[in-house]
C-alpha cells in the first residue's frame, strides 16, 4: 500500500505539471482547463485552485449517480490543483506557436505518463472520470456519449467564459487516449518486473 500511495501521489503530481504546461503553451487547452480557465478569469482564482473546487463540486454530482470514492478520487483533488497552481508559479508562458505546440505536446506526454503511473494503483478514479463512468451505469449511456456530452458541455461553457481553446483543445483530443494506453503499458511491465524481482528475491531468502 506504501508504494501504491506514493505512486498515486507521484502520478498526480506529474499530472498537474502537465497541466500547466498545457495552460502555459497557450495554444488551446483540454475541456476541463478550458473551464478551469474560463471562470479563472471571471473570477481571478488562480485556475489551478479553480481546478481544486470544480474537482470538488463534480464529487457531489457522484451522489444521486451512486458512485463511491476512493482515496484516489480525494488524491486527485487535493493533488492535481494544487500542483497545478505551483507549477504555473515557475513555469513562464511561451512565447510564439511553433514552441508553444512543442510544450503542449509535452505536457500532454507529462501528463500521459503520470495517468500511466496513478491509474495503476486502482486507488479511485478522478472525479471527472467517475462522472462519466457514473452516468453509463445509472443510464446506460455508452461511455463515449457520456465523455461527449460532458466535455462538450464544459468546453462551450469555458469559452464562454474566456478560457483558451484551439489547436490544443483539437491535439489533445486526438493524443491523450492513445498516449495514455501506451504509458498505462510501460506502467504495467515495471510493475510486473518489480513483482518479478520480489518474487525471486522472497525464493532466494527462503
Amino acid at each position: 500500500m506504501t508504494v501504491r500511495l506514493l505512486r498515486l501521489l507521484v502520478g498526480l503530481a506529474l499530472f498537474g505539471v502537465g497541466c500547466a504546461l498545457l495552460v502555459q503553451a497557450g495554444v488551446g487547452l483540454d475541456p476541463w482547463t478550458v473551464l478551469a480557465e474560463g471562470l479563472s478569469t471571471q473570477t481571478g482564482i488562480g485556475i489551478g485552485w479553480i481546478v481544486v473546487i470544480t474537482g470538488a463540486l463534480v464529487l457531489l454530482a457522484w451522489i444521486p449517480l451512486r458512485q463511491r470514492p476512493g482515496i484516489g478520487t480525494i488524491a486527485n483533488i487535493l493533488v492535481v490543483g494544487t500542483v497545478m497552481q505551483g507549477a504555473l508559479a515557475v513555469i513562464p508562458p511561451v512565447e510564439g506557436f511553433f514552441w508553444g505546440v512543442l510544450v503542449f505536446l509535452l505536457g500532454i506526454a507529462v501528463i500521459a505518463g503520470g495517468s500511466g503511473v496513478y491509474l495503476g494503483t486502482d486507488l479511485g478514479p478522478g472525479p471527472r472520470d467517475g462522472l462519466m463512468t457514473g452516468l453509463h451505469a445509472r443510464f446506460g449511456w455508452p461511455i463515449w456519449l457520456c465523455r461527449f456530452l460532458v466535455e462538450g458541455s464544459v468546453l462551450v461553457v469555458g469559452w464562454l467564459l474566456g478560457g483558451t481553446a484551439g489547436l490544443g483543445t483539437v491535439l489533445f483530443a486526438v493524443l491523450i487516449g492513445p498516449s495514455v494506453h501506451v504509458a498505462m503499458g510501460l506502467s504495467d511491465r515495471w510493475a510486473a518486473r518489480r513483482a518479478t524481482r520480489r518474487a525471486a528475491s522472497a525464493r532466494v531468502v527462503v
